[in-house]
């Protein structure tokens, strides 16, 4: 058998968007991954679903598999023709012991490259608002190993060399050897009004900073719970933190947010409250499938041309109905004559995908507005196609009928629940370690009530709800959900719009306090 490769790819030190392009390439196209303790697991998602996967993390006293093990484990999988990806937290060669890994490999005669990543010394730093060097206060910077016990008679470090220049100094994983650290700065000669910043978890959502002097930071970290890991940064560009800091400082900054969207289209919503520095729990309440069958839908797109206005209620119904005809081998030319009506924004985006510009959208996103909208037009006589979901909900056809419509409702798709809440999802919900709970439709509330049984609405209640509108908010406050926010916009911005002028007032609340 041909041998095979290893990458030996930098991950970047938890943000996922730090991870390179060159590195999600890899971790693509891997047959075997190795991966590190302090992965962000959405970088796992970009892993083929037959690839293995071996966690080979390291603990204080625990290690998934000691280094000599690991090394070992890349040399098999490489002998026995397999691409191979050791995915590593920041970047492979700064204290990251992957010059040892690739010295087995080059014994082994396995071929193998390295996919530089972001290191934690520059970018925890730059997180937390803090330049390394800048022209007016440091021109160079040293990253040092924290992990040495810096009292230890034969330090390897010239702590003398160290201690007393002006550049920036950048400790990694030095937090339990912080005391020892200080001391020998001091000793040295580092004045002790230096400035130090400890950066927590720097990049991830939940990133804390610490700031201080040498002459008080030990005291300080001694008097709270301050774990790691933690990067220690010091020099005079710390002080440019207040000005600088901008990862902490977003509004939603160390807010849990559950976005209950299905899976398929949660990205839009996560991404947005994600820029604003919220933490995204995934927990879909809904999930997106095909008709059970496609008899009546397959009729409807036969019968096309008959048709005046195709109302679309939601991108779902487009992808549904725009799926099936690719399915059938036909095109939007299928729509013939026929005028198109969309509730809102994401839909009409849904629409212009697929080369169609409505020919009318309400100014509300909401289906009553719809309705008002056509009726105004003049529906009476015409012959109206309504592709939904298998749900029925608002009675949009009841009222176009009622204005001398004929319409026909057919499914383009179903809503359905899922079996369980993912049960790490399900113990934040129960604990109230969640702050805000996003509902983006009627059926999410009913299937997340339905998923946490009985007492659902008291552990709803521990959070701050959203809704997308008032139809969302009458079906939560039915089932005893209370909302304390609700979109005026009923999109998905709107939505973000809520749950950020909600946020605000609690901040001001807090501080008048």
């Amino acid at each position: 058998m041909s041998k095979g490769f290893v990458s030996l790819v930098g991950a970047g030190p938890g943000d996922p968007g730090l991870l390179t392009v060159k590195g999600m390439q890899r971790l693509q196209s891997a047959e075997v991954v190795l991966y590190d303790r302090l992965l962000d697991p959405a970088l796992l998602d970009y892993v083929p679903t037959s690839a293995e996967r071996v966690y080979v993390g390291k603990e204080a006293a625990r290690h998934a598999l000691s280094q000599g093990e690991i090394n070992q484990l890349l040399v098999a999988r490489g002998l026995a023709g397999k691409r191979v990806v050791r995915l590593k937290g920041g970047d492979p060669f700064v204290f990251g012991r992957g010059g040892e890994e690739l010295e087995a490999l080059h014994q082994a005669g396995v071929a193998f490259e390295v996919v530089p990543g972001v290191t934690s010394s520059i970018a925890a730093a730059a997180y937390a608002g803090i330049p390394i060097t800048h022209r007016s206060h440091a021109s160079s910077f040293t990253v040092v190993t924290g992990h040495e016990d810096p009292t230890k008679p034969d330090s390897s470090l010239q702590w003398e060399h160290l201690a007393p220049g002006t550049g920036t100094l950048v400790f990694l994983m030095g937090v339990e050897n912080l005391e020892g650290i200080v001391t020998r700065l001091l000793q040295h000669g580092r004045a002790p009004e230096t400035p130090v910043a400890l950066v927590r978890r720097g990049t991830w959502a939940d990133q804390e900073v610490l700031t201080g002097t040498l002459a008080d930071i030990a005291r300080q970290v001694a008097g709270r719970d301050f774990p790691s890991p933690a990067v220690i940064v010091v020099g005079e560009v710390v002080r440019l933190r207040d000005a600088f800091r901008w990862w902490d400082a977003r509004p939603l900054f160390g807010k849990r947010v559950v976005v209950t969207r299905a899976r398929e289209q949660a990205s839009e919503l996560a991404a947005q409250l994600s820029t604003l520095g919220a933490e995204i729990i995934e927990a879909p309440a809904i999930h997106i499938a095909k008709p059970a069958s496609f008899e009546a839908l397959d009729a409807a797109i036969a019968g096309l041309a008959a048709y005046g206005w195709v109302v679309f209620t939601s991108a779902n119904g487009v992808t549904g109905l725009f799926g099936r005809l690719q399915a059938l081998g036909a095109d939007a030319r299928r729509l013939g004559v026929a005028r198109v009506a969309a509730v809102g924004p994401g839909t009409t985006a849904a629409l212009n995908a697929r080369g169609i510009r409505p020919d009318y959208v309400p100014e509300r996103a909401l289906t009553a507005a719809v309705a008002e909208g056509l009726i105004a037009q003049g529906v009476s006589g015409q012959r109206i196609l309504l592709p939904r979901t298998d749900i029925v909900g608002e009675d949009l056809a009841g009222e176009l009928t009622a204005a001398g419509a004929t319409v026909d409702q057919v499914v383009a798709y179903r809503t359905l629940s899922p079996d369980t809440l993912e049960p790490e999802v399900e113990a934040l919900l129960r604990s109230g370690e969640v702050d805000v709970i996003t509902f983006a439709s009627a059926s999410t509330v009913r299937n997340l009530c339905a998923l946490l049984g009985d007492d659902a609405a008291a552990v709803i209640g521990r959070s701050t709800v959203a809704t997308i509108g008032p139809i969302t908010s009458q079906v939560a406050r039915e089932l005893g959900v209370r909302v304390d926010a609700e979109a005026t916009d009923h999109t998905v911005p709107g939505l973000v719009e809520a749950v950020l002028q909600h946020a605000a007032g609690q901040a001001l609340a807090a501080s008048r306090s």
